[in-house]
């Protein structure tokens, strides 16, 4: 597969890295690098051998600036933006199905579509370099396309006050707001990522896939429904060998053996 915006790569010990590379634009996200990003996720997906993804950015000091603004305002038909836009919500779905735990690694800036971007993955690991914020409303437009990740991951008054004002916030307060789940030194920044992503890679592939699709799926139910679903959802992790393996070395004090199976 070609991919011309992003540069992918898989490790030995399972992790598949997809940077965005196109510093010209602070990876603004154009048509080509959406497009790309669902293809890289979709080729991660089908890969037996990828346990973690990895979200990042060649740029030095920005992850993405966000939707790209010349083709808001691009002289093309409606009817081709609308259908444009709809690259969006089906790499936040992909990302959210994807069956393996994404780990955005936010190095820097991370701006309106690229903010939402960042919270439709599993974990966020930030640079104290970045930051985070909606400033779509300072050039006329407005974050509809994350507004749903935005409440569905940030106090509702909180994430109205981003999207109405366009402030930036810090990755202190990203992480106070429980919108980052790590804050380190630019310094420690790969390393970091790095040690969370090998030990996510390490767990069982079928309890993960389980786990993840389970917390997509339920996270819209109401709580009778969702007890239930996730209850059906353990009876069938009962019958992996991975849950029996893991019992078993947990007792015989040794690192379990996962088949995926």
């Amino acid at each position: 597969m070609s991919l011309h915006t992003i540069r992918y790569d898989v490790s030995e010990a399972g992790v598949a890295t997809i940077a965005m590379d196109q510093p010209d634009s602070r990876n603004a996200l154009s048509d080509a690098l959406l497009e790309d990003l669902l293809n890289a996720f979709s080729q991660a997906r089908a890969d037996a051998a990828v346990r973690c993804v990895v979200l990042a950015s060649t740029h030095p000091t920005t992850f993405s600036a966000g939707g790209n603004l010349g083709g808001f305002a691009a002289d093309v038909p409606l009817i081709h933006k609308h259908q444009a836009t709809g690259r969006f919500p089906r790499l936040f779905t992909l990302i959210g199905e994807l069956g393996k735990p994404v780990i955005c690694a936010a190095n820097g800036h991370c701006l309106a579509g690229a903010f939402g971007l960042a919270l439709a993955c599993d974990l966020i690991v930030a640079s104290d370099k970045a930051s985070f914020g909606t400033p779509e409303i300072n050039v006329g437009v407005f974050p509809f396309m994350i507004a749903a990740l935005i409440y569905r991951n940030v106090p509702r008054k909180k994430a109205t006050e981003l999207m109405l004002l366009g402030d930036r916030i810090t990755p202190a307060e990203a992480e106070r707001m429980g919108i980052v789940n790590r804050v380190v030194p630019a310094e420690e920044f790969d390393a970091a990522v790095a040690d969370w992503a090998g030990r996510l890679a390490a767990k069982s592939p079928v309890l993960m896939a389980l786990g993840k699709d389970a917390l997509w799926r339920q996270q819209d139910l109401p709580l009778e429904d969702a007890w239930d679903f996730l209850r059906s959802q353990l009876t069938i992790a009962f019958s992996t060998e991975d849950i029996q393996e893991g019992v078993a070395a947990f007792f015989e004090k040794r690192e379990p053996q996962w088949k995926g199976q």
